[in-house]
């Protein structure tokens, strides 16, 4: 996502970023933080690769530097460097607190659950992680318990299947290979996937959404494609983003954390050049595939790649795992 900053607040942004990574002194900085550091400079902010870096900016300097929505998307910035050396580190998220604190942001969501989670109470975070998934993607608050009755959504033809949706989705096969709903249909075949309607199949409210991003996008589903379909998403459709699908994304995969029996988990798939990209992809559509008034088999049976230019989705630059 390009941010709008002059030099100076790019730098701001930028050292912010580096002073979290210096929590435990400046040589507990890692490369996948230098790395991190230096790809937010590339793709969010334009500047050419190989560049020089500023040096560690305190929350003051931060402050005194950036304000409002800037200073938001300077703190999106600094979550991603807190998180990247694989752990939830106290030293990294008290830094990240100090920062949001400064830039008036202590109470965001996202920044208490890194808080509480750092703090003995991780149970309790990964339960408000959920609980903004579900509402960024109902669109509805979510009042049930974070397990039992998420579980219960998703997976919702288990107990009552649905033959006659099921067979709309296995129609696709019959569209032509290069139609959006052909791709869809063997992205679900080649995976395994039972189709909506199907027992075993995950929910159609949210499945397809996030399936066509897969597909539309051109992320597969290892554990790096899941990263990079779900920071897509976040930009795409701007609810909670941070709280509901980058920071669930990034502890679900990157740091090894599963969030409930239905969704998966890994270690170190987060890869900083490709992770900014999906950001900046997504935040460039001009179609919120999760809003309730997309409708996925008008499109179905639509050429691919004409989708993907209605849509704005501009083609990959970086390797899944850069």
């Amino acid at each position: 996502m390009r941010i709008n900053l002059d030099a100076d607040q790019q730098d701001a942004a930028l050292g912010a970023m580096l002073w979290v990574s210096q929590a435990r002194g400046a040589a507990a900085v890692t490369p996948a933080d230098r790395h991190t550091i230096a790809a937010a400079a590339e793709v969010v902010f334009g500047r050419p690769p190989g560049g020089s870096l500023p040096g560690p900016v305190d929350p003051a300097g931060l402050a005194a530097r950036l304000r409002g929505p800037a200073a938001a998307e300077a703190m999106r910035l600094i979550t991603v460097v807190a998180l990247v050396d694989g752990s939830i580190d106290a030293a990294r998220i008290d830094r990240l607190v100090a920062c949001a604190q400064a830039a008036g942001l202590g109470g965001a969501d996202y920044v208490r659950d890194l808080a509480e989670a750092a703090h003995g109470h991780l149970h309790a975070a990964l339960g408000c992680m959920i609980r903004a998934n579900m509402e960024s993607v109902t669109g509805r608050p979510w009042s049930g318990n974070v397990t039992s009755d998420v579980a219960a959504y998703l997976l919702p033809y288990n107990d009552k299947p649905d033959p006659a949706l099921a067979a709309r989705f296995h129609a696709l096969e019959h569209l032509p290979p290069e139609s959006f709903g052909n791709h869809f249909f063997h992205h679900f075949r080649d995976n395994g996937y039972a189709f909506p309607g199907e027992p075993n199949g995950l929910s159609a409210v949210f499945c397809v959404p996030h399936d066509s991003c897969h597909v539309l996008a051109g992320y597969d589903t290892t554990p790096p494609g899941e990263i990079l379909v779900s920071t897509f998403t976040a930009a795409m459709h701007p609810k909670n983003s941070m709280a509901a699908h980058v920071l669930p994304v990034i502890v679900s995969w990157h740091l090894g954390i599963k969030l409930n029996d239905v969704a998966a988990s890994a270690t170190g798939a987060l890869k900083p050049g490709a992770f900014f990209e999906a950001w900046e992809r997504g935040a460039g559509m001009n179609t919120d595939l999760f809003a309730p008034g997309w409708d996925f088999f008008a499109v179905v049976a639509e050429d691919i790649d004409a989708l993907r230019a209605r849509y704005a989705i501009v083609p990959r630059r970086f390797p899944l795992d850069a």
